[in-house]
């Protein structure tokens, strides 16, 4: 009779964990993933089973990206644990199916360089800094806001944002820096991987995408910045 009664104790506690845990879970994922300040990531970790809005945005996010070929539902199942797990081996990740950290970085990283490409062949324009037209510092400041990250508007203030990254650790949405037409930063673009980086170019007269190793940008490199953990 006691041994019953002591299972029936210890099976209620473990049915009262697991439901603790349920919650914590669906209410973690209503966290969207956000930015805040100037190169501070949060992210939640999103797994199989779990649902909210930070679950819908991450969908929306491998969609942008090809990875998911859905309606967003807000929903972890198989097709975004899928999803994820395709995104994580294109990247060299464990391919878990689990969005966390590392995972979520990436996800963040692929969407500057998406968002920054998308406007290859704008047209280069002193102070501009909007699709219309931009300078160095204004387009890399346009793409980046559009992926919820904010740093100052000129270059030189620009190179005061993050922490600093030595070049052979580069990753893709690093801040790279050129001194050019002046002493100090005065020149900006967005690392790519593989020794590239998009930048609007005044020579080039629009947004281009140029080599790290080119001689006059490799001459002019003075460091990099990262303001995506």
């Amino acid at each position: 009779m006691k041994k019953t009664v002591i299972k029936s104790i210890i099976l209620s506690i473990l049915l009262i964990s697991a439901m603790n845990m349920v919650l914590t879970d669906t209410a973690l994922a209503e966290t969207a993933p956000s930015v805040t300040g100037t190169n501070t990531a949060v992210f939640t970790v999103l797994r199989y089973g779990m649902r909210g809005t930070a679950v819908t945005a991450l969908q929306n996010e491998l969609k942008t990206l090809g990875y998911f070929n859905y309606t967003a539902t807000g929903y972890y199942g198989v097709l975004t644990r899928n999803a994820v797990a395709a995104f994580q081996r294109d990247n060299s990740l464990i391919p878990d199916g689990i969005a966390g950290n590392a995972t979520q970085r990436e996800i963040l990283a692929e969407k500057i360089i998406h968002k920054a490409k998308s406007y290859l062949g704008v047209p280069y324009v002193w102070g501009g800094v909007s699709p219309g037209g931009f300078d160095c510092s204004g387009f890399v400041h346009y793409v980046l806001l559009k992926n919820n990250i904010i740093i100052p508007r000129v270059s030189d203030q620009q190179y005061k944002s993050g922490t600093w990254v030595g070049r052979n650790f580069l990753k893709q949405g690093d801040l790279v820096f050129f001194s050019t037409y002046k002493p100090g930063p005065s020149h900006i673009g967005i690392y790519l991987g593989g020794g590239q980086f998009i930048h609007a170019s005044s020579v080039a007269g629009k947004i281009v995408i140029s080599s790290l190793n080119n001689s006059y940008y490799s001459s002019r490199y003075i460091g990099a910045k990262r303001v995506i953990p």
